[in-house]
Order: C-alpha cells, then structure tokens, then sequence
C-alpha cells in the first residue's frame, strides 16, 4: 500500500517544492520595494484616524517583522498562478482527459477570484470595519494603531475573503468530476447560511454591519454555485437530456 503512494508523495513534494520556490523568490522581490506596499495597504486606516493621530510601532523589531509580513503576503499573492497551477498538476492524473482540459480556467479563475475577494475587503470591509473600530470611544482615548498588528489583521482579513470566494471555482471543480449537484447544495443551503455568518463573525471586526458585508457577498455566490453545479455536473445533464426525451415522447 505505501509503495503505492510513493508516487503521489514525489509528486506532491516536486510541487511543493515548485511553489516554494516560486513564493520565496516572490517574497524577496517584494521585500525590496516593501514600503510602497505597506503605504498601500495603510491607506483605507489612515483616512478613518482622528486628526492628529497616526500609526505608530510599540516595539523595536515591530517595523522588521512587518516588513516581512508584507513581503509575504505580497509575495504570496503574486505567487497564486504559479500555487493553483502546481495544485491542478497534482490532481490531475486522477482526471478523465475531458476534465484535465479545465487547467487554464481553473488556474484563472481561482486566481481571479481571490483577488476579487481580497479587493472587496480592501475597498469595501475594510474602511468600514475599521472606522467603527477607531471612532469607537475615539472622544475618550486618543487612538494610535500598531502597526504591525493593523497588518496582521489586514492580511488575516484579505486572506479570508480571497479563500471564501474561491466557492464558485470550487464547486466548478466538484460538479466537473461529479461530487456535488445542485440538488445537493440546495438541501445544504441552511446549513450553509449558518457556516457562512460563523464564518464571518469569525473573520470580520465586531461589529454587524461588516459581518453582513462578508455573508452578503457569500450567500450570492453560494447561489452562483448551484447554478454552476447545475451546468457543469454530468449527472445534472444526462437527467436533464432523459427529461427532454420523456417529454417529446
């Protein structure tokens, strides 16, 4: 049994390997030019603070580990392309050839999709949750975010906005080699509403407006899922074609 999955770990260690690689030189590049990236992501916190106030660092290494942690992150998103295509590499030659055609779309859209997500909680979730969080007892204290953990936070929430809206490419993926229908997802559809406001009570500031900002979105797509599943799912055209024939006879 385990000389069987000798391949399979090789394989998944070449890939790893290749994406590794491809994320350190990416995290390198990045760090070279780290501030301008910082400066970017400190724009929606920066134009919520109170006049006067501005973002400070509370311990000596803080700004070197920040540093890095923008470098990684940027470094991780340029890297994505090269990440889902070694993924797509990995589960494909557990693939029927009509199914291993789907690299190009997968790695594009998944690609696509991520940055969609990461860009509606820049532009969207972001300003909001932050304002609610600063403003909040602002006439009390005078408010100085840290700035490492302002990045830790930021990435944190970018991070999981760009995974939840993977769903779309993710059902794709599963309805192609037959796993979920839209049957399926429609009975799961309770279940999946209270997963997705857990989720975004878990990812979200405190507060219920940019919760609802994230399930909102989720919920859609949930719905953009089924319809997905529907095309794409063999089972779900073959019943289809059978009801078409019943019909004309």
């Amino acid at each position: 049994m385990f000389e069987n999955l000798q391949p399979h770990i090789a394989d998944l260690r070449k890939r790893l390997m290749i994406s590794s690689a491809t994320l350190v030189v990416a995290f390198f590049a990045c760090f070279s030019f780290y501030e301008p990236i910082l400066n970017w992501m400190m724009i929606p916190v920066e134009a919520v603070l109170p006049q006067g106030s501005h973002m400070v660092a509370i311990e000596v290494q803080e700004t070197f580990f920040t540093a890095l942690k923008v470098a990684f992150f940027s470094g991780f998103l340029v890297s994505l392309p090269v990440i889902f295509w070694q993924l797509w590499l990995f589960i494909a030659p557990g693939l029927y050839d009509h199914e291993k055609k789907y690299v190009i779309p997968f790695v594009l859209s998944a690609t696509l999709m991520f940055l969609i997500g990461a860009s509606f909680a820049y532009y969207v979730v972001v300003p909001f949750g932050f304002s609610f969080l600063i403003n909040f007892g602002s006439t009390v204290v005078t408010v100085l975010p840290s700035i490492g953990k302002y990045v830790s936070f930021f990435t944190k929430l970018l991070f999981g906005f760009g995974i939840a809206f993977e769903m779309p490419v993710i059902t794709f993926f599963l309805a192609v080699i037959g796993l979920v229908n839209e049957k399926t997802l429609i009975g799961f559809f309770k279940y999946a509403i209270v997963m997705i406001f857990i989720l975004a009570a878990l990812l979200t500031p405190p507060d219920v407006l940019t919760q609802f900002l994230m399930a909102g979105p989720l919920i859609l797509l949930y719905g953009v899922s089924i319809i997905i599943a529907k095309i794409f799912n063999p089972a779900s055209n073959e019943e289809e074609d059978e009801e078409d024939e019943e019909e004309d006879d």
